[in-house]
């Protein structure tokens, strides 16, 4: 990790390794460095890294023993005096592996790496950026999810001060960009007895390791803001893989360009197949949706390439630009800021940096409620920073918006279902479990495009669906007024009483999408592919088909929407005809079946125009 995931010459200091191959040194990170009388920013050295991250000592441990010594203390007190927290020996001792770090990655989405290929002063940005919303996503960690426990967990302390030794990458194991810094967080924390004594300990990893998705979504969104406000650019939804939420790349870098550096997705995808073929061969059906988690996975690390000879930037940055413009030509390559600033441009005379809170904590509760089924508040902080970074395109928001966003989510839409036990301690914050009442569709199936099998719709598309009715009611009722409700107390009340509607119609998912100048009637699928309604109004006809600017992956445009409707109806029944059985009787109201049948036998009217609500 410290020399560019490769592995040094033998005999060789890291620092001159470091040199030869024109690496970064690492860097000191974290309040808890002040304790160690480390500085912020400081290098790390290759002793520290063996003090600290292989031994468990002070990084100074060399200094501070001579002097111990030197006052006649025996070698054994001395060393004892310069262990972080527990020896390890004593963890070795009872056959335990001891955790001395764990490692957090931050990296940008693809086509601010890509960017980063043109001149000097665009990739400073981009980097210091970086640089930036890491700290930021680590002073988060500190302040909100850093403890310390001993005594089995009975004893429990807040210690927002960590020692982090971060170590900058700039290419993938395929040599091609991959801006990232690994960030080693000590296992090791400072907190102050009962006698006012400094004192270290372990830290609570479980807890750490549960608010990390939560820090990643706000380094994403801070990463991304700081970037394209200072560059002047905007970005738009990428579906990478179908039936997952997409991912917000930056406007006007073409897929081709961001394909082109992602070497391993096409290895993983063709290598996903072949276990998708085994998984059907043995079980008989298609894997579901965390199977297909579990067989990606495998994928991953079956593709995983082996370590490499790390070169420097600057040689890096002449070989990808000589690729890329073998591969794309001089006008593509050179002209791409000017494009992403002429694209960004647009969207942001167009979108309008309001941000609707009472819609905003509709969907956000709705995705997270459908997709986890129990949730805690980590879980809606995470989701209420991904829908800001799809609502604002990378615009500047208010300080604590996403905090706002989640705290109404929870007061709107949450039910506690965490109980107080009597005679316990209560539990904390964010031990704390919700649920809401957000009725789930039921799955649809899919067609496959290029060949591959039908897949079921995914907990994310039934969640976009699901927050659908709840935020079309809302806007229901606003429009008899003056077309905004400002009252905290009417848009919480039209909220429940939207729920409570979309509640009592659970077999009866929603079809209108509300849009202006799309007047077509949609099936579920489509609405989940569907950008949250209230922000495609404001954005350019080039981005109003879909979730994706990429043709190459779904191609949902208003002509295709009724063909993509019949490869459904005709992969469910391929579906049905493979499990070798009659398929279920669905659990239709009788109204609703009479309706159905009628339907069947009186057509004429109506037909062509798609499903009807």
């Amino acid at each position: 990790m410290a020399f560019g995931d490769g592995r040094r010459p033998v005999g060789q200091s890291l620092k001159d390794a470091q040199e030869v191959a024109g690496l970064p040194p690492g860097r000191w990170l974290g309040r808890g460095v002040a304790a160690l009388g480390l500085t912020e920013g400081a290098e790390v050295s290759e002793r520290q890294m063996e003090l600290v991250f292989g031994q468990g000592r002070h990084p100074d441990a060399d200094r501070i023993e001579r002097r111990l010594l030197d006052d006649g203390a025996d070698a054994a007190t001395a060393r004892l005096a310069t262990v972080l927290g527990q020896p390890i020996e004593e963890i070795e001792a009872r056959k335990q592996t001891p955790q001395l770090a764990l490692d957090f990655t931050f990296r940008p989405q693809a086509s601010l790496i890509v960017l980063a290929l043109g001149d000097d002063r665009t990739r400073r940005i981009i980097e210091r950026a970086h640089e930036r919303a890491i700290a930021k996503a680590l002073r988060w960690l500190e302040d909100e999810a850093a403890e310390t426990r001993w005594s089995s967990g009975r004893g429990r302390a807040k210690t927002p001060a960590l020692v982090v030794a971060a170590f900058r990458h700039f290419d993938n194991r395929d040599g091609f960009p991959l801006l990232h810094d690994h960030c080693l967080v000590l296992n090791r924390v400072q907190r102050w007895d009962d006698n006012g004594e400094p004192k270290w300990g372990a830290l609570d990893t479980t807890r750490l390791y549960r608010h990390v998705v939560a820090a990643g979504t706000l380094y994403t969104l801070a990463m991304t803001t700081e970037a394209c406000e200072e560059l002047g650019l905007a970005t738009v939804p990428r579906e990478v893989t179908p039936g997952l939420r997409p991912v917000m790349e930056i406007a006007g870098v073409d897929s081709e360009l961001i394909d082109w550096s992602s070497t391993r997705r096409q290895r993983i995808e063709d290598a996903l197949e072949g276990l998708t073929y085994k998984y059907a061969q043995k079980h008989g059906r298609l894997p579901g949706e965390q199977a297909r988690h579990g067989l990606g996975w495998w994928a991953a690390q079956d593709t995983r390439p082996e370590k490499k000879t790390p070169r420097p930037l600057k040689q890096l940055l002449a070989w990808w630009k000589a690729s890329a413009l073998l591969k794309f030509g001089k006008q593509v390559v050179d002209g791409l800021l000017h494009r992403c600033r002429v694209a960004g441009a647009a969207i942001r005379a167009r979108v309008d940096a309001h941000v609707d809170v009472v819609l905003a904590a509709v969907d956000v509760a709705a995705v997270v409620s459908t997709v986890r089924g129990k949730f805690a508040r980590r879980h809606v902080l995470a989701e209420a920073r991904r829908h800001l970074l799809e609502t604002l395109r990378v615009q500047e928001f208010t300080r604590g918006l996403d905090d706002y966003i989640a705290h109404r989510a929870l007061a709107d839409h949450g039910r506690q279902s965490t109980a107080v036990q009597p005679g316990r301690r209560a539990p904390a914050a964010d031990q704390i479990f919700y649920t809401a009442d957000f009725a789930e569709p039921d799955p649809w199936w899919i067609a496959g495009a290029d060949g591959k099998p039908p897949r079921e719709s995914s907990r994310y598309e039934r969640a976009r669906v699901a927050s659908l009715a709840v935020r079309n009611a809302i806007r229901a009722a606003r429009t008899p007024s003056s077309g905004r409700n400002d009252d905290p107390a009417a848009t919480a009340s039209a909220a429940a009483h939207a729920n409570d509607q979309h509640h009592d119609q659970a077999s009866d998912p929603p079809h209108a999408v509300d849009h202006p100048g799309r007047d077509a009637a949609l099936t579920p699928a489509q609405n989940a592919a569907a950008v949250q309604a209230h922000q495609q109004a404001a954005m350019p006809e080039e981005y109003l088909e879909g979730r994706t600017t990429d043709a190459a992956t779904w191609l949902r445009t208003p002509k295709n929407l009724e063909r993509y409707a019949a490869f459904t109806r005709e992969a469910d029944a391929r579906r049905r005809s493979y499990e070798d059985k009659p398929p279920a009787a669905p659990d239709v109201p009788a109204d609703r079946r009479q309706e159905h049948e009628q339907q069947h036998q009186q057509p004429g009217h109506g037909q062509g125009q798609g499903p009807r609500p």
